[in-house]
């Protein structure tokens, strides 16, 4: 005697199938992206990471960053572009700072610490102009996946939305850039940043670390001087790939 009916065990494979499609389907991001990610984009994680979201947005806190722009990230890089990952934590909790972009503000927001941090390292490293404004869409444009660790955040509230579910999502994609992708280079600035990193292939990727850009880990030593741009074209074109454009139209 078999503990499953055969007939009745594959229409309920058949019915799980659709249900996964359906859901997919709702999903905004680039073909490669959605193919790669199905499986937790569809995990039980996810739905419950889902409702969480629909709560948060519909409720009196402000959620940022705004929800058309959540995956942000994803629909300017896709999967298929991404030759640099820079690692943040969660997106800016300021009114009008938070674009789907790790480290990235609006052309018209006043630059957070950070990012005046990151961009001056950049200048000094590369002999670029220091920037006016913080928008890193020409990177990501360019295969720079910017990516936080949690994709929302409650306003007012850094690191709100930490344990809804946004790691096991952010771990998938870190996972698939390092299985997926060859000779991509990895920024993990700080140490919550290095320890997400933790399983990537360093026979095949580059990892570079620094301390957080924020000015209480940057003026200790260690970010400043770091090249993390020069290090990264260097790398990029050893391997046959085009060298970023970091420098920011103005």
């Amino acid at each position: 005697m078999e503990l499953f009916d055969n007939e009745q065990t594959d229409q309920e494979i058949a019915k799980t199938a659709e249900q996964k499609q359906a859901i997919l389907d709702k999903v905004r991001l680039p073909a490669d992206w959605k193919t790669a990610l199905a499986d937790e984009l569809t995990s039980d994680n996810m739905d419950a990471l889902r409702e969480f979201l629909k709560q948060a947005y519909q409720s009196d806190t402000s959620v940022y960053p705004p929800a058309h722009l959540m995956f942000n990230a994803f629909n300017l890089t896709p999967l298929s572009q991404v030759k640099v990952v820079i690692l943040g934590q969660d997106p800016y909790h300021r009114p009008g700072q938070a674009m789907g972009l790790s480290f990235s503000v609006p052309k018209a927001i006043p630059k957070p610490p950070s990012l005046n941090n990151v961009l001056k390292e950049m200048a000094d490293d590369i002999g670029t102009h220091y920037s006016a404004h913080g928008d890193l869409t020409y990177w990501a444009q360019q295969g720079v996946l910017l990516l936080n660790s949690s994709l929302t955040v409650n306003e007012g509230e850094p690191n709100s939305h930490q344990n809804a579910g946004w790691e096991s999502f952010t771990d998938a994609v870190i996972n698939i850039v390092n299985e997926q992708t060859d000779h991509t280079v990895f920024i993990l600035w700080g140490s919550k940043a290095q320890k997400k990193g933790k399983y990537i292939n360093t026979d095949k990727h580059l990892i570079l670390t620094a301390v957080h850009p924020s000015p209480l880990a940057a003026n200790r030593g260690g970010f400043f001087g770091s090249k993390p741009f020069s290090k990264t074209n260097d790398y990029l074109v050893q391997y046959g790939q085009t060298a970023i454009d970091w420098q920011l139209p103005q």
